[in-house]
């Protein structure tokens, strides 16, 4: 079981709480996919049992999980959302891409778009760089923008995809004192071959 994987049982477990103890166990030790499967639809399941549901569908690539991990992507929780960004990346499903890309230029959504980006990022798809070109214009368009962060993720992604349609942003971020570094590094990984 790898570190992140461990804090996100042990983070639902309390959630659970002793109130659901029972029910944890019993979805961590389910070797049924169906069953877990189950859990996304049922009334009455509480988040953190859905959320569970997902997340161990989604490591083990069952299609699926695909739709409540996206909800998950979207959360308030940047827990959820990290969680849900890592089973999405091992998911392996199409869609993917183009949820995430959604989400993260939704700009009523912003505060929550940060994991959005770093899974495309992660992902390298054709969707990638046009949807963080896309964000990142648009955090840059306000010199107040509260949303540095969602910003910097943006600057990374885009010098880690290295996709020239990129410079014009870079070069204009590079004039944020928060993400000049970030934009020059980015900038200098375009031109090394």
């Amino acid at each position: 079981m790898d570190e992140a994987w461990r804090s996100v049982t042990e983070r639902l477990r309390r959630e659970a709480g002793e109130e659901g103890a029972v029910t944890f166990e019993r979805l961590r030790a389910s070797k049924d996919p169906d069953a877990l499967a189950r859990v996304l639809t049922e009334p009455q399941r509480p988040l953190w049992a859905r959320e569970f549901a997902a997340l161990r569908l989604g490591r083990e690539g069952d299609g699926r999980a695909f739709e409540p991990l996206v909800l998950l992507l979207n959360h308030r929780d940047p827990e959820r959302c990290s969680a849900a960004a890592h089973a999405l990346a091992r998911l392996g499903d199409p869609r993917t891409a183009r949820a995430a890309a959604a989400l993260a230029t939704n700009e009523l959504r912003v505060a929550y778009a940060l994991h959005p980006v770093r899974l495309l990022t992660e992902l390298r798809a054709p969707e990638s760089a046009p949807a963080l070109i896309t964000v990142l214009e648009r955090r840059l368009a306000s010199p107040t923008d509260p949303y540095w962060r969602v910003a910097l993720a943006c600057v990374e992604g885009l010098g880690a995809l290295a996709d020239s349609r990129a410079v014009p942003a870079l070069t204009a971020a590079r004039a944020h004192p928060r993400l000049a570094a970030a934009a020059t590094a980015s900038l200098a990984r375009m031109t090394t071959p």
